[in-house]
């Protein structure tokens, strides 16, 4: 395991998997890099995968004073630390964290699986709040169990067969910031030309579909593609599927979406 020392002086820890062009996959909310293995593991057939722990979990520090901007610097730093523009491929808030870095990246195409852009009335009180009250009441696993159903679309997710064991209960400290990340965050026109593939899934949830949606009318260089029969988890059930859609986006961006 390497790490790359952030501005804020925070280490962050990256696996490298695969030979060839650099890819930078980038995970979401109460996660590792680990979690993204199965695509991870497709994607290393091609590329030179750099799976960061995101600050605050896993081989990863922290920091103090958290905000969405250190995270911008936190990929940033890895960014700058590779030879070469690197694709990114991210997921879930990793996505929120991509798109708002994008203006300030060298990357060559940048891949979001279902990112964590909300637009219109949010839920109120805000699903930050409402998860943050389960933990005050000392009910951490049913917090993070709100979090899944209510954030990611799951409908019962201790149906999932990685509940609880997979589930680091610890984490949503980093799930209750990053809620609020979310709900700060303002879309506006997208600055950058860095072509951009917007992955939606079939069964995901209808406020990150329209997000996405959002965030490719935003960019004069975006395409979206919609993949049947998943959620929004699909990075990882279809993987075979994602690493395709990857691999022929970089290729030629024009193949893909619409």
């Amino acid at each position: 395991m390497e790490s790359v020392t952030t501005a804020d002086g925070t280490e962050i820890a990256v696996e490298r998997y695969g030979d060839g062009p650099p890819l930078i996959a980038l995970h979401g909310s109460a996660a590792t890099g680990g979690s993204l293995q199965p695509i991870v593991s497709q994607l290393a057939a091609d590329y030179t995968v750099i799976v960061p722990d995101r600050r605050g979990r896993g081989a990863s520090g922290d920091g103090d004073d958290y905000h969405l901007d250190r995270e911008i610097g936190d990929l940033q730093a890895i960014v700058a630390a590779i030879d070469g523009d690197p694709v990114v491929v991210a997921h879930s808030f990793g996505g929120l964290v991509a798109l708002a870095a994008a203006p300030t990246l060298d990357i060559r195409r940048l891949i979001l699986y279902e990112p964590a852009v909300t637009v219109g009335d949010g839920a109120d009180p805000p699903l930050s709040a409402q998860v943050r009250s389960k933990v005050h009441a000392g009910n951490e696993t049913e917090a993070m169990r709100l979090f899944f159903e209510a954030g990611s679309g799951i409908s019962d997710v201790t149906a999932m067969p990685w509940w609880p064991e997979q589930i680091n209960m610890a984490w949503i400290d980093t799930v209750i910031r990053e809620l609020q990340a979310i709900e700060a965050f303002e879309l506006s026109s997208l600055d950058f030309d860095t072509p951009m593939l917007l992955l939606i899934g079939e069964h995901g949830p209808d406020h990150l579909a329209e997000g996405a949606h959002a965030v490719e009318d935003a960019h004069a260089k975006s395409r979206h593609v919609e993949i049947d029969g998943v959620g929004h988890l699909g990075l990882l059930s279809k993987s075979e599927r994602v690493a395709e859609l990857v691999a022929t986006f970089d290729d030629d961006p024009a193949a893909v979406g619409r």
